[in-house]
């Protein structure tokens, strides 16, 4: 038996006393409200309305929360202001663990970027607790509508310049446009939305001429034949639409627009709640309904520590700048 071994051999009372010891002292390091968290109902807030692929997929890990931990697990929507509402509500709640928001890069990539002054900052309030998954948006048209192509879209903008609008629900919705915009060399007025659920009503309505839409929100309308879905937004084609090209494939060749979803807590939230809340988000990840549900959208769970969610924030709030210039939209 190596030294290391022989050096753990004790007498079996000093080894029960010591081990009591140790637990005692892990015990009082962990504050008495981590230990018994979560022990009330605990407020997942979304930016978004009922309906949009935010929503959806806190509903999935609500769910998936209360049945794992026996407490009940409500979603707020409060949505509006492109996320202001909902961020400013969480970063004003008690720090507990018990009011998290599950949010997007719209608030805390994209928006510091697309307006000159937040009435929140998205770093100093909030703390960081795990990034959950990566998606992609579809490129929509009304059924009824003559455009049946990204080439067919870009060619109508180019017939009538100025003429043809956009809805868009979120900055991942507007800047997918915008994006489109800048790199087809079209003219196209953006209009709009508090959430992108209000927008497809318009869209199918045929007020406005497309837009792009998260997975989740635009497939049962796809599915259902009252939208026509033109490209996928991503860098690969979604498996729940194996036919459908990429916005790349259909002919704009280098476009790539996904977006993330992660949660947060109120500034000031104690590390013990903070890893704790990390553990549950990462291990209902992995349930069988929020497996199922991201397999319908082909959404992709990445899941991270705190840290790594600060660090890539960080990253995507750099990466949104670029492109938010590159489209050339003007802070509001």
């Amino acid at each position: 038996m190596p030294p290391f071994f022989h050096r753990l051999r004790a007498p079996l009372a000093l080894s029960a006393t010591l081990c009591a010891a140790l637990l005692a002292v892990a015990a009082a390091a962990v504050p008495a409200h981590a230990q018994t968290y979560p022990s009330k109902p605990i407020t997942i807030v979304v930016p978004f309305g009922a309906g949009s692929g935010t929503d959806q997929q806190a509903r999935s890990m609500a769910q998936a929360l209360g049945a794992e931990y026996k407490v009940p697990v409500i979603v707020d929507n409060r949505a509006g202001a492109s996320g202001f509402i909902a961020a400013q509500y969480v970063a004003k709640a008690a720090p507990d663990g018990y009011t998290m928001l599950m949010t997007t890069n719209t608030t805390h990539a994209a928006n510091e970027h697309l307006f000159k002054k937040l009435p929140y900052d998205p770093v100093k309030d909030f703390t960081p607790v795990a990034l959950l998954s990566k998606g992609h948006m579809l490129l929509l048209v009304n059924a009824e509508s003559p455009i049946k192509s990204v080439a067919d879209l870009v060619a109508a903008a180019k017939r009538a310049p100025g003429k043809l609008n956009f809805g868009s629900g979120s900055s991942s919705s507007r800047v997918a446009s915008e994006l489109l915009k800048q790199m087809a060399g079209i003219d196209v007025v953006n209009v709009p939305y508090k959430s992108n659920p209000l927008a497809i009503t318009d869209l199918l309505g045929a007020q406005v001429d497309f837009m792009f839409a998260d997975a989740p929100t635009a497939l049962p309308q796809v599915k259902s034949g009252k939208l026509r879905a033109l490209a996928v937004s991503g860098n690969k084609r979604l498996a729940a639409v194996p036919a459908l090209p990429t916005v790349e494939e259909a002919g704009v060749k280098g476009y790539d627009m996904s977006y993330w979803t992660a949660v947060y807590l109120p500034p000031g939230a104690p590390a013990a709640i903070t890893q704790k809340l990390n553990d549950m988000m990462i291990k209902v990840s992995a349930a069988p309904s929020v497996v199922a549900y991201q397999a319908t959208t082909s959404g992709e769970a990445v899941t991270s520590t705190p840290e790594g969610l600060a660090q890539f924030q960080a990253a995507e709030s750099q990466k949104w700048g670029r492109v938010i210039r590159a489209a050339g939209i003007e802070p509001e």
